[in-house]
């Protein structure tokens, strides 16, 4: 039997959202309820440096004032060390991960992985350098993951070749991106992963990772990431603007454009009710362009 369609939207609250933000929330909820599924909130606040206070609030604030509705309780990252810390021990007891006392400055001469970052050279995949303590713990990056993504077509990558060893739990005691959003689309039953093609990439480490801990693996979909003129990624770093002050049906209307739904002109001066049963009617995921970014729109 195939299970019930679960999605979800999990935003960080390093600051308030912006149109890219809009853009993952709106595709994951319309594609949500398209299957007639449910439509969860995570705040991914596990990165505590990065979390800027008040930020979490008004996203959810923003997202009640355009009109989204979600299901159940919203979770909390920050929340959820235990159920992180009961992972890394299922990965210790497998010996998929390895304790390694590598800085970044002494990575800073490796060879650059697939996402930009610095490719692990297995400094300490066989064992500690004598008189070194454990800093963090990689898990071991082996074979080739494959998979079919709904709006960029089939994927694959060596992991060893494009990634390397990856961090699960991080120097400063805090645990990875990675393995937090494993276990808690686990926890959660999440069937459907619909968000930015800005994390295209980490989708073969999840994949690795659900297999490790032996959960299912959900089905993936990533949309165009919405840039500025100049080719970066709308965030907090490139001054993205805020939409919480943006009127909610134009800016919806220009979401539901850049992800190629063609909503009509005049639809912007719609109520919001109008505007989300206009969506909820005519959304198609095969009408997103395969792109993996895209500038986003003036309104």
């Amino acid at each position: 039997m195939t299970p019930a369609y679960v999605g979800r939207f999990a935003p960080s609250p390093s600051g308030p959202l912006h149109f890219g933000s809009l853009v993952a929330a709106l595709g994951s909820c319309l594609d949500a309820r398209h299957h007639g599924g449910k439509w969860l909130l995570r705040i991914e606040d596990v990165d505590t440096p990065r979390t800027v206070p008040g930020a979490a609030d008004a996203i959810l604030a923003t997202l009640e004032r355009f009109g989204f509705a979600w299901d159940g309780e919203v979770v909390w990252q920050s929340r959820r060390t235990d159920a992180y810390h009961a992972a890394l021990e299922q990965l210790k007891r497998s010996s998929a991960v390895f304790p390694c006392a590598c800085t970044r400055r002494e990575m800073a001469d490796s060879a650059l992985a697939r996402d930009g970052s610095r490719r692990y050279p297995g400094t300490c995949r066989d064992g500690l350098p004598p008189g070194r303590s454990a800093r963090a713990w990689r898990v071991r990056a082996d074979g080739v993951i494959r998979f079919d993504d709904a709006v960029q077509g089939p994927q694959q990558e060596d992991l060893a070749r494009d990634v390397g060893d990856y961090v699960v739990l991080r120097a400063d005691g805090l645990f990875a991106y990675q393995l937090a959003v494993v276990v808690d689309d686990a926890a959660a039953g999440i069937t459907h992963v619909v968000r930015g093609a800005d994390l295209l990439d980490s989708s073969a480490r999840q994949t690795h990772l659900q297999h490790l801990l032996g959960v299912p693996q959900p089905a993936y979909a990533h949309l165009p990431v919405a840039t500025n003129d100049a080719g970066e990624k709308l965030s907090k770093q490139t001054l993205a603007r805020a939409i919480e002050d943006h009127p909610p049906s134009i800016a919806l209307v220009a979401a539901l454009a850049f992800l190629g739904q063609d909503p009509p002109p005049e639809l912007g001066q719609a109520a919001l009710d109008e505007v989300w049963s206009w969506s909820r009617a005519h959304w198609r995921l095969d009408k997103v362009p395969r792109l993996r970014q895209a500038i986003a729109p003036l309104f």
